[in-house]
């Protein structure tokens, strides 16, 4: 299978949970790692080096949520949330925290792997030949990197944060709707949720600060203007 070399990280306390995670990732050919706590996956996650990760938002020795923080920190791997919340703010909680995507539990093993591909998809499309993105506020994407940098110093983007930005740089002038990002970013309808896009947007713009412009097109989304 194409995607039989890529490892995925398990971080799920509720063994049952656990077990059906890598029998139904094993099945399509990937290989898994599993922690039952968060200490062990942040061990498994320093030797693995895995390509995602699942984290369950409650663990029994931290948060889910702290630990998707961390991992955002230190990696550049994308993110996927297990949680049994359904509240919006709850799931806005865990992309503010760095989440590339969440999964609601009880689930459907079906729709861990669409996501799962998406994410991976997405995260490889960089690997694709193509120059530096320079802008005079002195803002450089690297495409191929996954890198962007101010004034020479490093900004840490998680995985979509930075496929937003290239989104954002190679559309430059064009209105983007919020239905648009969701469907061409997130790859599927996001329960029509454009508090997605805004959160994104808002990290984005703390992220950047002045070095690109991003503007709201109120009511309809928003735009790279040059």
């Amino acid at each position: 299978m194409d995607h039989v070399s890529h490892r995925i990280l398990i971080i799920e306390d509720e063994e049952p949970i656990a077990e059906l995670l890598e029998y139904g990732l094993r099945q399509e050919g990937y290989e898994t790692r599993t922690a039952l706590t968060g200490g062990e996956g942040i061990r498994l996650a320093a030797e693995e080096q895995p390509d995602a990760v699942l984290i369950d938002w409650m663990l029994p020795d931290c948060s889910g949520i702290d630990l998707c923080r961390m991992f955002t920190r230190k990696y550049n791997m994308p993110i996927l949330m297990l949680t049994a919340r359904s509240r919006t703010d709850d799931k806005v909680q865990g992309l503010e925290a760095g989440a590339d995507d969440y999964i609601t539990k009880p689930f459907e093993m079906r729709e861990v792997l669409v996501r799962i591909k998406a994410v991976l998809r997405r995260s490889q499309r960089f690997t694709e030949q193509e120059k530096p993105l320079s802008l005079p506020g002195g803002l450089c994407v690297r495409p191929q990197e996954m890198t962007a940098t101010l004034d020479g110093n490093p900004i840490e983007l998680t995985p979509r944060e930075f496929e937003l930005l290239l989104y954002l740089l190679r559309r430059p002038g064009r209105v983007l709707t919020r239905s648009m990002l969701l469907e061409e970013l997130w790859g599927y309808e996001y329960a029509g949720d454009s508090r997605t896009v805004d959160t994104h947007i808002q990290r984005l713009r703390k992220k950047l600060g002045d070095s690109m412009n991003i503007e709201t097109v109120f009511g309809v989304g928003y735009k790279y203007a040059p």
